[in-house]
């Protein structure tokens, strides 16, 4: 993902040139059936491997243009938001890599995903397409370093809710491990800037990123060290400390993740790493005076023992409530443009209801528009910045109703409704007060389940009295085919189903999200992370 991740791995830290000293990548192809590669990385013939970029579909990536050196467990990190990452192969020499994922659906969702976000590693982009290779095999026994890793990481990914709706991508290890630290502020009476918490942490080590939130009505922080050291002894002489007297209290413990990915530099999150990064959700700079004041005042903060709070004087604390005022807390209004152009839309099939259940899962879409003179063309209102982006993030590129649809931020600050009296034949509807908004109540557990699109769904509010052969039979019913389902063992009233491509099962969502089962139970559907 985008920016520096630090060399963690998992139990080892080690140059990633030890791995795979002599794997073998099996492939349909024969005369690259029995490529070894050797223990520098370097291979022991011309590799020809220089997969095409318009291959056809594969589980197997291949990655080019790695930085020198970069870590497996970085280029593994890549994979683990679009589901589990089955095997590794590094070829140092190259500077590129082979990674295989658990299905080809989630390989898809992948390759989608960054033709529209492009990649960092290192501050360096890097190309990811499909394989000739539907496969990698490995000789485990050389190949130990890597198959520890991808067990260690998904055994914690399987363990832990990745955090969503944050832009965050997920790489886990164990927590003591973590570069990065999670910051919650107790009593906050005076609100506390990005720029308070990166003056605190910087004493500790470099801090590269920050990103700010609002979770649960508290306000809180993920922020990323070079170092795991340095967050280890940030964590030990901050946690429980006071920014101002008598508030703000400073709760610290270690991250699952081991990298943040940050998207624009604002005064919710900032790469320090990336300066040429956007702003991106329209929220005014830090005015430059209060800036300056900030600056100036926090430059007395002091970093004393483990028991004195952390003084610094009430002019800061002044400057501060002022830029609150000026700047507006983070987290409590998402600015930045809320309606979104998605274009090249199937328009003998597309509806404003279709649109919204599939932005839906994104945000709370407050409005669609269909371009009366260009049908194949929407206008749709989100409820906030973050969620318009969060859904073109996610469903830029993807396929409804057999046409690959393109959404963009659109110029428009908002859909206008038709006037009064006016038809215009359905096009345009307001959904403003629908039961359906996902995201209406502060800390949804909804807001900790957002994926992108998916061959897998997840089901949830199933009655008793509907049985694994009903749901199989109504999913096949919206044109695709169910390949696997998968109950809930503690919970029957959620399960996991299987479509044969992200396109059945977009269709299938918009089709069978808030389908009646009867009962007063109407279906909820989302896309899950998970694979059967």
């Amino acid at each position: 993902m985008d920016g520096i991740v630090t060399d963690v791995t998992v139990g080892v830290k080690r140059g990633s040139d030890e791995l795979l000293s002599g794997s073998v990548l099996s492939s349909p192809n024969s005369n690259m059936s029995s490529m070894v590669v050797t223990a520098n990385g370097n291979d022991s013939k011309k590799f020809k491997g220089e997969d095409k970029m318009d291959g056809a579909p594969s589980r197997v990536l291949h990655i080019r243009k790695l930085p020198g050196e970069v870590t497996e467990t970085e280029v593994i990190a890549l994979g683990l938001p679009f589901g589990k990452v089955t095997n590794i192969l590094m070829l140092k020499g190259k500077n590129q890599a082979f990674l295989e994922l658990a299905t080809e659906e989630a390989a898809v969702t992948m390759v989608n995903y960054y033709s529209a976000v492009t990649p960092h590693l290192r501050n360096q982009p890097i190309y990811i397409q499909y394989s000739n290779h539907k496969e990698l095999k490995t000789d485990n026994t050389l190949n130990q370093r890597a198959q520890a890793v991808l067990q260690a990481v998904t055994a914690v990914q399987t363990a832990n809710t990745p955090l969503s709706g944050t832009a965050v991508s997920e790489s886990a290890v164990t927590p003591a491990q973590s570069p990065v630290l999670r910051i919650i502020i107790d009593n906050m009476y005076y609100p506390v800037t990005l720029d308070v918490l990166h003056q605190i942490f910087t004493k500790f080590g470099a801090v590269l990123k920050i990103i700010t939130f609002t979770k649960n009505n508290q306000f809180q922080a993920l922020l990323q060290y070079g170092d795991p050291v340095n967050a280890q002894q940030a964590k030990l002489a901050l946690d429980g400390q006071n920014i101002y007297n008598a508030c703000c209290t400073l709760r610290i413990d270690f991250s699952k993740l081991v990298n943040l990915n940050v998207k624009y530099n604002n005064d919710k999150s900032r790469d320090y790493t990336r300066p040429d990064l956007p702003s991106g959700d329209g929220q005014p700079a830090l005015d430059p005076a209060i800036a300056a004041a900030f600056a100036k005042e926090t430059s007395l903060l002091a970093v004393p023992g483990a028991l004195s709070p952390l003084a610094i004087p009430n002019a800061a604390a002044a400057a501060a409530a002022a830029a609150a005022g000026r700047v507006g807390m983070p987290g409590v209004s998402a600015g930045g443009n809320t309606v979104l152009l998605v274009s090249n839309l199937n328009e003998e099939m597309v509806t404003p209801q279709s649109l919204f259940t599939l932005f839906g899962v994104y945000g709370d879409v407050q409005r669609v528009k269909i371009l009366y003179n260009k049908k194949d063309s929407a206008l749709i209102q989100m409820a906030d910045g973050h969620q318009s982006q969060l859904a073109m993030n996610h469903l830029n590129g993807q396929k409804m109703y057999g046409k690959i649809i393109r959404v963009t931020l659109s110029k428009h600050q908002t859909v206008q409704l038709p006037r009064e009296g006016l038809d215009d034949q359905g096009l345009t509807k307001d959904f403003g007060n629908s039961p359906l908004h996902r995201f209406k109540k502060p800390g949804s557990k909804n807001f900790q389940n957002i994926f992108p699109p998916s061959a897998t769904l997840h089901l949830s509010n199933i009655p008793p009295s509907v049985a694994e052969e009903d749901l199989r039979t109504l999913f096949a019913n919206t044109g695709g085919t169910v390949k696997a389902f998968k109950f809930f063992q503690r919970d029957h009233k959620m399960a996991l189903l299987q479509m044969a491509t992200v396109e059945e099962a977009i269709q299938a969502l918009i089709d069978l999200h808030n389908y009646n089962l009867g009962e007063n139970h109407h279906l909820r559907v989302s896309f899950s992370k998970s694979t059967i």
